[in-house]
């Protein structure tokens, strides 16, 4: 390797050698163990050097190195408050020291990922505790530090950026494995693997921000092989399940930890030595496509003790009591010009990330320009118009912010059906979206589809979306436009249905769900109308919401009335 070369896939060289080794010979000591070997053994060459990777490999003490230090890889999202940098990162010592050996955990581990100890003001006590201070290092900068007291309460710096733990470790390495807690880190650093990280704030049942992922996803790019060494409990599956959406199934592998919790406890119950070996024989995700019992029992059980449930909801009463979905679907959203449907879908969207912290993006060529759009999802989020007094406010501040990471808009000079398909995987991976707006879909066109039948490339589109939905479980909305607009006796313009948009009869039958929105001018009131759900317990085919349009806010009220009491659709 030329040592005037600065960069190892994408990451620029910060420290350039940073053991000292003889640049450019591919066998040499080992910086971590030839020092504590017999003096006859000391000078032996018991290391390989690959500099073109930037790793070092010791067949004495079965471990690898990294040969130089990196600076950081990709830029915030936004500014934020940074810990006081720390010259030297003092060893623990004594009690702290006594209590990691009792965990399985060596006083050399901790050195090496500057674990430290000191005084910190701790929330849950009120006052200022002895801590266990885990400090996360980017390239060469302190970006953030998490705090552990002795009663297990926990805290990061505040207002500090959320990374991965340890995140230095995986320069280089062409496979990484992710862990649950700074601990599992540690422990498995012990058993010799160093290209380890850990999650910053653990996991949980309901919903799991990766905000650390987007920040780091750059790390990620070179990965052929990433081990998910998680919990074993609910939680913990949960946040496997993510990971595995994000980073993709086909370099995601499995670690079964044979009863044990976690890697901590699997260290301490089995040792060094197997804890290695049952990483290093991670099996690969399941193959995609084919489920077994096993892989659906958890789902099987709960219906058997529960029976049917709603699917996702959007927190509009009356409309919840008539419509939910599952994600891995999509909805087909119609009706006239005019009439809201694009607004109604800002609203299930701004439901969707109030109830299950679901980000979104938008593939909307008329729904422009971007600020209009965004002004209109501040002013749904805000409840209300805010003027330009409110401009810099606190609240203006903490919902602009919530906007511009939960909602992303995708600009094109020319939309395309694959194009944009392409650009939401990528927001998959990047940004952890969980819906997909296309709006509307004749303006998004099927290039690649050459036929001249008309049904046949409605058919061809919506599997393409299909596809898309199922492999990223992404919940996608599809707006299309009605062909034509036809007029009633009375001169009423008669209400669309699904069959009124080009391919009509492909769009019934190849839709999961479909949705009329329709306004009412006279009444000045909005209608929406269930015009197919796939499953019962679902919601109800034909059945109704109204609202009234709330202009300042430009969100939907429901308008309560007797059809939305009683039995729901799965209770019934």
């Amino acid at each position: 390797m030329n040592v005037e070369n600065t960069e190892i896939n994408g990451f620029v060289i910060d420290k350039f050698n940073q053991h000292g080794l003889e640049v450019g010979k591919t066998q040499g000591i080992c910086p971590l163990c030839s020092h504590t070997r017999q003096p006859k053994n000391r000078d032996a060459k018991c290391c390989s050097y690959d500099w073109e990777r930037g790793l070092g490999t010791c067949h004495n003490c079965d471990t690898s190195f990294q040969l130089h230090t990196y600076q950081r890889k990709g830029n915030a999202t936004r500014e934020y408050v940074k810990p006081i940098p720390v010259e030297v990162f003092e060893p623990v010592k004594d009690k702290a020291v006594q209590w990691f050996e009792s965990r399985g955990i060596s006083q050399q581990t901790l050195n090496d990922l500057k674990v430290t100890t000191g005084e910190e003001f701790m929330p849950q006590t009120g006052k200022k505790e002895n801590t266990i201070q885990f400090n996360y290092i980017m390239g060469e900068e302190l970006v953030n530090v998490k705090y552990r007291d002795g009663r297990k309460n926990f805290k990061l710096y505040k207002g500090a950026e959320k990374i991965f733990y340890n995140i230095n470790s995986i320069v280089g390495y062409d496979w990484c494995v992710i862990t649950e807690g700074e601990m599992d880190a540690l422990a498995l650093h012990e058993a010799g693997i160093k290209n380890v990280i850990s999650v910053p704030n653990g996991a949980t049942l309901n919903s799991n921000n990766l905000d650390y992922l987007d920040n780091c996803i750059d790390y990620f790019e070179d990965k052929e092989k990433i081990i998910l060494a998680v919990d074993a409990d609910e939680a913990g599956q949960a946040l496997r399940y993510e990971f595995i959406r994000r980073l993709g199934a086909e370099v995601c592998y499995l670690v079964d930890f044979n009863g044990n919790k976690d890697p901590n406890d699997f260290l301490i119950e089995h040792g060094a030595e197997e804890l290695r070996k049952v990483i290093t024989t991670a099996s690969q995700v399941p193959l995609e496509g084919v489920s077994t019992l096993k892989d659906i029992e958890a789902d099987l059980l709960d219906f058997v003790h529960n029976g049917f449930k709603p699917g996702f909801q959007v927190g509009l009463s009356n409309f919840d009591r008539i419509f939910s979905t599952y994600t891995s679907q999509f909805i087909t959203v119609t009706g006239i010009p005019s009439s809201g449907k694009s607004d109604f879908v800002d609203q299930m969207c701004i439901g969707y990330n109030k109830n299950y912290g679901w980000k979104t993006a938008y593939a909307s060529p008329e729904n422009k320009p971007n600020f209009l759009h965004a002004h209109k999802l501040i002013r749904k989020t805000w409840e209300g118009m805010p003027t330009k007094d409110d401009v810099g406010s606190d609240k203006w501040k903490q919902i602009t912010e919530h906007i511009n990471d939960n909602y992303f808009f995708i600009d094109m000079d020319r939309y395309t059906l694959e194009d944009v398909l392409r650009k939401g995987a990528e927001l998959v991976k990047r940004k952890g979206i969980k819906c997909l707006v296309i709006d509307p879909f004749n303006k998004i066109r099927d290039v690649d589809c050459k036929t001249e039948d008309v049904n046949r490339y409605t058919m061809e589109y919506l599997t393409k979306i299909e596809t898309f939905a199922k492999k990223y479980d992404v919940l996608v909305m599809v707006v299309a436009h009605p062909t034509k607009m036809y007029r009633d006796k009375e001169g009423k313009i008669e209400e669309p249905t699904m069959y009124s948009i080009k391919g009509g009869g492909e769009w019934y039958d190849a839709s999961y769900h479909g949705l009329l929105v329709h306004r009412d001018y006279e009444a000045q009131t909005v209608k929406v109308k269930v015009l197919k759900v796939k499953f019962q317990n679902l919601g109800e085919n034909q059945a109704e919401a109204h609202f009234n349009w709330e202009l300042k806010s430009g969100s939907y009220v429901p308008i309560i009335s007797e059809d939305n009491v009683g039995p729901l659709p799965w209770e019934s």
